[in-house]
């Protein structure tokens, strides 16, 4: 009998003070695992990565293209912008 009344207050520390702190950050550490992502997010999202390597590529190809064919076209595009910004603020 004198085990438990030696174990009675550490036992009662554990329950009120242990036990809840443990669970808590058990139920974290799980909660953060699980919005990681999984492997098949994972797969998309370097699909996603390598299109958009591709169309910056694409998009610096075309580019070049207009630069060696119409040299002024960025200042065209530009003047176009800016015409319909002061159309929109002109009817505001």
């Amino acid at each position: 009998m004198e085990f438990w009344k030696f174990m009675f207050v550490p036992t009662i520390l554990f329950l009120t003070v242990v036990a809840p702190i443990w669970i808590t950050m058990h139920y974290r550490s799980v909660n953060r695992s699980s919005r990681s992502l999984n492997e098949e997010d994972r797969q998309s999202i370097e699909v996603m990565l390598e299109t958009v390597d591709q169309l910056t590529d694409r998009i610096a190809a075309l580019e070049s293209i207009l630069n060696d064919d119409h040299p002024q076209w960025r200042q065209q595009v530009r003047g176009r912008n800016d015409d319909s910004g002061t159309r929109e603020n002109s009817k505001s």
